[in-house]
């Protein structure tokens, strides 16, 4: 991970089809892996983060709801993941040794 980068777990319910898509793909733009449907993780340069959080909020509904959990390298791998948490078919192997 770069010094200019943090760790980032992005958590979303979007009632929308299409505006949750296009949260999908503004994730993925910005780096991150799809770990679970609504749940995207990794490291993301500081900036590109505001930018992230900028584009998601203007397309979220009034209802909506995004959760951003920026955490140091450290605290990511501590993360305890329990039974399967994450699917097999959407996570990468370098995400996976990056919290394994």
């Amino acid at each position: 991970m770069k010094a200019n980068e943090i760790m980032v777990w992005v958590l979303y319910d979007i009632a929308n089809d299409r505006a949750r898509a296009k949260i999908a793909r503004c994730c993925r733009q910005a780096g991150l892996y799809r770990v679970q449907f609504s749940v995207f993780t990794g490291s993301v340069n500081r900036n590109s983060l505001d930018e992230l959080c900028l584009q998601m909020e203007q397309l979220m509904a009034d209802d909506d709801k995004i959760y951003v959990f920026p955490m140091c390298e450290e605290d990511f791998k501590k993360c305890r993941l329990m039974g399967k948490a994450f699917d097999k078919k959407l996570v990468r192997d370098e995400l996976l040794e990056m919290i394994v």
